[in-house]
């Protein structure tokens, strides 16, 4: 398409061909030294540059830029004729093996994320507390001495080891099956002594955690969260505007093994519809596309309000500083100039769409729980909604209310009771999948929308949460609670908008309470 260009220029020049020829040279520029053909992208560049004097001066160049664009040309194909042999023979500059990933070390079975070993003696204390743990979605097994571990842990180590610190030989740093292994678990001690003498001695025994006995599940549920990692946060979001869509998929890839997920427009006067809907934490966006160049859609972008706190980053092959300050002050956060390496871009975008996540959170979670406030669950909703209706799918909505919870503030304090919402959170978050949308209503109350869900499906599910929230020991000072939950769903597509739906799901709520409480019950 370039030589087809370049020789319908040559006997007649026209400044729309010319600008299509530019804008092929710009485009192939940019994916040859992204790809590893520096050489080519190089010539392609001067080629590209070379244009640009004749287009800004609107006339056909003199005979002796004519001669120097042909020899530029006549390189050009040279260079496609040998990296095309490179490339087929493996050796052109880069490799694909240069593309960030995570390796095998670092990740867990699903099951090994969740598999706690809980070392006690007393066989009712065991029993007891690895049936609470349980209930927040871990796996736990129980043993009576440390001497049991060895075996265990070699056949399938844990995420973390729970164990009395004057237990047996409980220097577990020294136990060559924990430190042997290629991820050594967390330590967790416990005992009756709060003192320091213990602490340190727990310290020294390579302890990541210390609990003084009767321990507080909640609190342990907290130090497990924190050290596993068990509540995987939400991947980076990240839209890439680019009219070469061999490089954009280029880019994608790159961000996808690095944990992102990225979505594509290769069309930048289709921006619009992708913001609203895929919802990024960053842009990353060509300046030179056709139609639009990425220093007018940014100022676009900018125009509206939703989207002024959106980090805009430009990746291109534009080297001139005062032209890269220039498109930073007309919105951009950033300027990458290819070609970049790829462990440069991931480190680049994660940074940005960290803090763009991080302030955009703080907006629409709750601070209490982290789960997403009432405006957001209700945003939330109408999104699902949409798709469901879209993709004829089954979707079900549930509100729950924490049963008798002015009770739980008047007898306790409401430290206790915000432990109580606290646990019911986690609960939520550890037994729903990651495709549904878990939302504090407000107060006491929590909402839950359960995607491609049916309602028998939602009943099954949301009554064995309300069973397992039942059997939590709430603890406070020198006595344990339980507490219970109600909750009532409405299903789509018989209750098809917001309203609808959660009107329909707040009377079955009401009439679960009526009822007698701790029940799920179903819109008719």
């Amino acid at each position: 398409a370039i030589e087809a260009g370049w020789n319908q220029l040559s006997p007649v020049w026209s400044g729309e061909t010319s600008r299509t020829l530019h804008h092929l040279l710009h485009t192939l520029a940019g994916s040859s030294a992204t790809y590893g053909f520096a050489a080519l992208g190089q010539t392609a560049h001067r080629l590209e540059q070379c244009l640009q004097v004749q287009i800004a001066a609107n006339a056909p160049p003199t005979l002796e830029e004519w001669q120097h664009i042909n020899q530029l040309m006549l390189l050009l194909r040279q260079q496609v004729t040998t990296q095309r042999c490179a490339f087929l023979r493996g050796e052109n500059d880069r490799s694909f093996q240069d593309i960030p990933t995570q390796t095998a070390s670092t990740l867990l079975s699903e099951c090994t994320q969740r598999l706690v070993y809980l070392v006690e003696e007393d066989s009712d204390l065991a029993r007891e507390l690895a049936l609470q743990i349980s209930y927040f979605g871990y796996q736990v097994c129980t043993f009576h001495r440390l001497g049991e571990l060895d075996r265990a842990i070699a056949e399938k180590p844990p995420a973390a080891i729970i164990t009395d610190i004057l237990a047996p030989s409980s220097d577990l740093a020294e136990k060559s099956s924990v430190t042997q292994t290629q991820k050594p678990p967390f330590i967790i001690f416990t005992s009756v002594r709060h003192d320091l003498v213990a602490r340190l001695q727990a310290v020294r025994a390579g302890g990541d955690a210390y609990f003084v006995k009767p321990i507080n599940v909640n609190e342990l549920i907290d130090k497990l969260d924190e050290l596993i990692g068990y509540s995987q946060p939400e991947p980076y979001r990240i839209l890439i505007v680019e009219d070469d869509r061999a490089l954009a998929e280029f880019h994608a890839l790159i961000l996808q093994q690095a944990g992102m997920v990225t979505q594509i427009v290769t069309n930048p006067l289709q921006v619009m519809q992708p913001l609203s809907e895929f919802k990024p934490d960053l842009v990353l966006m060509d300046i030179y596309m056709p139609s639009c160049n990425g220093l007018e859609l940014a100022a676009v972008i900018r125009q509206q309000r939703a989207y002024v706190g959106i980090p805009i980053v430009f990746l291109s092959m534009e080297t001139d500083l005062n032209k890269q300050l220039a498109a930073m002050s007309l919105g951009g956060d950033d300027f990458l100039t290819k070609p970049i390496q790829p462990d440069h871009l991931v480190s680049s975008v994660a940074s940005r769409a960290q803090r763009s996540a991080i302030l955009r959170s703080r907006m629409v979670r709750d601070s209490l729980t982290g789960l997403y406030n009432h405006t957001k669950i209700q945003e939330q909703l109408a999104i699902e909604l949409k798709r469901a209706a879209r993709q004829s799918l089954p979707l079900s909505f549930a509100m729950l209310d924490i049963d008798c919870f002015k009770l739980v503030n008047d007898t306790y304090g409401h430290p206790a009771g915000d432990r109580v919402i606290k646990s019911l959170a986690r609960l939520l978050q550890q037994r729903l999948r990651q495709t549904d949308v878990v939302g504090r209503y407000g107060g006491e109350e929590f909402a839950v929308i359960l995607v491609d869900t049916d309602a028998d499906a939602a009943i099954q599910v949301m009554d064995q949460i309300r069973q397992s929230f039942s059997q939590i020991q709430q603890r406070t000072e020198g006595s344990y609670f339980n507490v219970t939950f109600s909750c009532g769903i409405a299903v789509f597509p018989s209750y098809a908008d917001v309203m609808q739906i959660t009107q329909a799901a707040d009377r079955s709520l009401y009439t679960a309470k009526h009822n007698g409480r701790n029940q799920v019950v179903l819109a008719s």
